[in-house]
């Protein structure tokens, strides 16, 4: 029987469940959006009714789980959730392999999505990729030869947690989607007669999804808030520069879908901050997979797992 993969994607917001034939072609896309509110009970609740469907269709192998914080990988065990209750300290491994009856692989979800980038993506025909995700929170991944670089548990690769100065600021306080939510939030209350503020009305989430239009039609407050977010951005990452010096970076997450307006001015302000023994520094790409990267990892997690496990019991 021919094998089946199952890639999910565990976030604040976000729940995907991607089924996959031993091709790691995709054949179904099962979607669930966390709703304001749920536990992580809840969560896992909708995660066994789509299971349980998957099952009675077909044969499943394995499934892959990339979550959106920081756990033991090899454990498979959460070790904090900084957007939803009921998580912390929650074996997601154990608790799939006991309801599926199938291996199962865990990840971060930025590593994991690092992972389909780097093989999948916007990384392939590169040996050295990082990965870094702007959404609700900053998280990153960093893939060698197409296999994900692990440092010590509970983590590795956080450049959302870069210090932008020693008061504490750090990346993810500056380039995340809250974040750029809070710039719009505020400029649009200082500038209420521009084209942003027509755009964003009363809102008070989500601000910046208002952005790219605005943008468009060359807004000087969006132009502002963009120019900033991007300078540090590239600040944060020419640390990662520095350290790594990887052959390409990507951007991914919700603010990714900004495009050339984030990507343009993120890699100029990346060479300003570079050593020029590194110049011209890595390219930034926007995220091929866009919001299937993190999914199509998890399928890349299990799939590595199972061929690997195969290859040692040869």
């Amino acid at each position: 029987m021919e094998n089946r993969y199952l890639g999910i994607e565990i976030g604040g917001t976000k729940l995907q469940l991607t089924l996959a034939d031993q091709d790691l072609n995709i054949i179904n896309k099962y979607q669930a959006w966390v709703d304001k509110g749920d536990s992580g009970h809840e969560i896992r609740q909708k995660i066994a009714g789509v299971l349980q469907q998957v099952q009675q269709e077909t044969y499943l192998s394995g499934i892959g789980v990339g979550f959106g914080g920081p756990l033991d990988w090899e454990k498979g065990q959460v070790i904090v959730s900084h957007q939803i209750e009921g998580w912390n300290g929650f074996n997601i491994k154990e608790w799939l392999q006991e309801l599926a009856g199938v291996p199962v692989t865990v990840e971060n979800d930025a590593n994991t999505a690092a992972l389909g980038e780097a093989r999948r993506g916007a990384g392939q025909g590169y040996r050295s990729v990082f990965y870094i995700t702007l959404g609700s929170g900053v998280g990153g991944g960093l893939v060698i030869d197409n296999q994900l670089f692990h440092g010590a548990n509970p983590g590795e690769a956080e450049v959302g947690h870069l210090l932008i100065d020693r008061t504490g600021l750090t990346v993810e306080d500056c380039c995340s989607g809250w974040a750029v939510d809070r710039k719009v939030w505020k400029a649009v209350r200082t500038e209420p007669t521009g084209i942003l503020r027509k755009l964003a009305g009363p809102n008070r989430s989500g601000e910046a999804r208002f952005l790219k239009d605005a943008l468009e039609q060359g807004d000087k407050t969006a132009l502002a808030i963009m120019k900033e977010t991007a300078d540090t951005l590239g600040f944060g990452l020419s640390h990662v520069v520095h350290l790594f010096h990887p052959d390409i970076i990507i951007l991914g997450g919700g603010l990714s879908f900004l495009g050339d307006f984030l990507r343009v001015p993120a890699e100029e302000a990346l060479r300003n901050y570079t050593m020029k023994a590194f110049l011209p520094g890595p390219p930034i790409a926007i995220a091929k997979l866009a919001a299937d990267a993190v999914p199509v990892g998890a399928l890349e997690l299990i799939h590595q797992h199972l061929t690997k496990t195969k290859e040692l019991a040869l």
